[in-house]
């Protein structure tokens, strides 16, 4: 017996922008696309009386905006949400609400297929899993957790902690190195710092935080100082502060 359609609703207040999301949408068999909203009230007597299982939401719309809709109908009402946006500054909240995913207007049809080949996904897993919901939204908050957004030359970029060697400061921003890139973030070291799990990653020192399995070698040095080998050659100094902390973690003496 074939599988129900996946209901989809899309919620923005511009007519141009409903318009592309139900053009990139049409041609999916595996869709059933809803009559659009054109604002957030809209949205929540639609989803209230018929739960989609893919919504995509802008998020600036005038009196109810895409977080209010979301707090309104509640976090089990959708299996899965792209937020929508002209605007990055929302990216890291939209990860508060469960997003699978976050386009930044304009996007090309190859970024959208991206989003929407995520979100089938997940409602797909949700409408097959045995386990509980609550189950589910725990599963989205770690993942939720391990990742990182960041924000570069008016992109987004969501890193997953574990693809993350080490961070440098470099004045008002930070080097973020994974593997043989480097992403400029316009983030403190310390919002960096709290924002990854401090049983892997470690704050060297004020301008940088390794990934502890990044770490090859720890060298002491005079005056109760260590250098601090890492996997891509890179030496660093950690601070007197630090010692006992990786006396601890590595038995350096």
């Amino acid at each position: 017996m074939a599988l129900r359609r996946l209901r989809t609703l899309i919620v923005d207040d511009e007519p141009l922008a409903r318009e592309r999301i139900l053009d990139l949408l049409k041609d999916d068999a595996d869709l059933e696309v809803a009559a659009p909203c054109r604002n957030g009230r809209q949205a929540i007597e639609s989803i209230c009386s018929h739960p989609p299982d893919l919504l995509f939401l802008d998020v600036q719309m005038p009196e109810v905006d895409g977080f209010d809709v979301l707090r309104a109908v509640g976090p089990d009402r959708v299996a899965a949400v792209v937020f929508v946006t002209a605007f990055d500054r929302y990216a890291l909240k939209a990860f508060d609400f469960f997003a699978v995913d976050y386009l930044l207007k304009p996007f090309s049809r190859e970024r959208f297929q991206q989003a929407l080949s995520r979100a089938k996904n997940q409602a797909l897993q949700r409408r097959r899993g045995p386990g509980p919901l609550q189950g589910l939204l725990e599963s989205l908050q770690r993942d939720r957790s391990d990742r990182l957004v960041i924000r570069e030359s008016g992109r987004i970029h969501f890193l997953w902690a574990s693809e993350i060697d080490w961070i440098k400061a470099a004045g008002n921003y930070a080097e973020v190195h994974v593997g043989t890139r480097t992403f400029l973030a316009r983030r403190t070291m310390k919002e960096l710092e709290g924002a990854l799990d401090p049983s892997r990653f470690l704050r060297i020192q004020r301008s940088a935080i390794v990934a502890l399995d990044f770490i090859r070698q720890v060298r002491p040095l005079a005056h109760g100082e260590y250098e601090v080998v890492l996997r891509d050659g890179s030496l660093l100094k950690s601070s007197r502060a630090l010692r006992d902390k990786l006396k601890a973690l590595f038995g350096a003496t």
